[in-house]
């Protein structure tokens, strides 16, 4: 008998974990710009290669995007970043101790992760986007000439205090 097998990468994989560098395309932002407030200032707190500060920014956000410690910072009013997915625990922790409003882009499943549930009396709300987000990767700071944007797996904007018309929001 011959037996079929789907081989699925996704951020489970040892080679998404190898490399956590994933940046967000521009769209991304554009995709929710009309959910972010104009008169707060946003700390993208992600540094990355720096684009995604310069997006909001051109955007017409006020934008605090340095290369500094999530972790030992505090920064803007408001928190839009699309974090490493590795570090999710470790930043949704940190998140409970800024208690600031939130836009982050992290995957589909962390909604089903015990440190992600301590989030439900909070009033998390989410934003789905009508397609997969094709993210950027790039190793030692650069894109390999071989890449081809092939995300397997679904994100979603996950929102904390940014008072969303819906809880849940399916973008068009």
């Amino acid at each position: 008998m011959v037996r079929y097998y789907t081989i699925m990468a996704g951020f489970h994989t040892k080679t998404f974990l190898k490399h956590d560098d994933y940046m967000t395309p521009k769209y991304a932002w554009e995709n929710i710009k009309q959910f972010i407030p104009k008169d707060k200032t946003i700390w993208e707190a992600f540094y990355g290669n720096g684009a995604s500060g310069r997006y909001l920014t051109e955007m017409g956000f006020n934008t605090i995007h340095e290369d500094i410690d999530f972790f030992e910072e505090n920064r803007g009013d408001i928190i839009i970043s699309n974090p490493p997915f590795s570090k999710s625990k470790e930043v949704m922790n940190r998140l409970h101790e800024l208690d600031k409003p939130f836009i982050l882009i992290m995957p589909q499943p962390k909604i089903n992760t015990s440190y992600f549930r301590t989030w439900k009396d909070k009033g998390l709300q989410i934003i789905i986007p009508r397609k997969r987000i094709q993210f950027v990767k790039t190793v030692n700071g650069e894109v390999p000439k071989d890449y081809k944007s092939d995300c397997n797996f679904e994100c979603y904007y996950y929102c904390y205090k940014m008072n969303l018309p819906k809880d849940i929001i399916w973008l068009e």
